[in-house]
């Protein structure tokens, strides 16, 4: 019973002392960097020369240029002017261009499993198992193009947004008006053999 009773208090002691670190020895955030982040359109793409969204508004809160984010725009630049009181600039082009929306879509029946693009995709956005087709989580993909160059097969598709709800029906994701994409289905529960 003793035995128990120094058990409690030695976890009650523990307890506390974790507790009592935890808050005096938290990292204090940058509020300017938190703001700047929550800008930027989180794709994850790198185009930035960055390995995302919160290094480069880390970067941005240390003086970088405001204008390397492509996916963002002309929008992200202003409203990033806005908020550091900075004069905005013209897109970065050395950086890539402004592009619509856009998501990836894998054409499936040509797929042949290597999860290149899993292990590519900053964003979780592509399922799928070695050696078996992969799909894209529309709702997920940001669009970064990061999943194209690993590709293999060159089975991926960039297509815009836009595009992509003219050619959906409600009950069943078909492409037939995109190029090489014909069979592709956005989302499956197939695999291949």
């Amino acid at each position: 019973m003793i035995s128990l009773l120094y058990l409690l208090a030695i976890t009650i002691a523990t307890g506390l002392f974790l507790g009592l670190a935890a808050v005096t020895l938290r990292v204090k955030k940058d509020p300017t960097v938190e703001k700047i982040d929550e800008i930027l359109p989180q794709t994850q793409c790198g185009q930035c020369g960055y390995p995302g969204c919160r290094p480069y508004a880390e970067a941005i809160a240390a003086g970088d240029n405001i204008n390397k984010c492509p996916p963002g725009g002309a929008d992200v630049i202003q409203k990033l002017a806005d908020l550091l009181n900075r004069e905005p600039l013209a897109q970065d082009e050395s950086h890539g261009q402004e592009l619509p929306p856009r998501v990836a879509i894998i054409r499936e029946d040509e797929c042949i499993g290597c999860t290149k693009c899993i292990q590519a995709c900053p964003v979780d956005a592509i399922v799928g198992a070695a050696k078996k087709m992969h799909s894209v989580i529309l709702d997920e993909c940001t669009g970064c193009d990061l999943c194209i160059d690993p590709c293999p097969v060159d089975c991926i598709d960039m297509v815009e947004v836009s595009e992509l709800e003219k050619v959906m029906l409600p009950s069943k994701p078909i492409m037939a008006n995109l190029p090489k994409a014909q069979n592709a289905q956005i989302i499956t529960t197939d695999a291949r053999n």
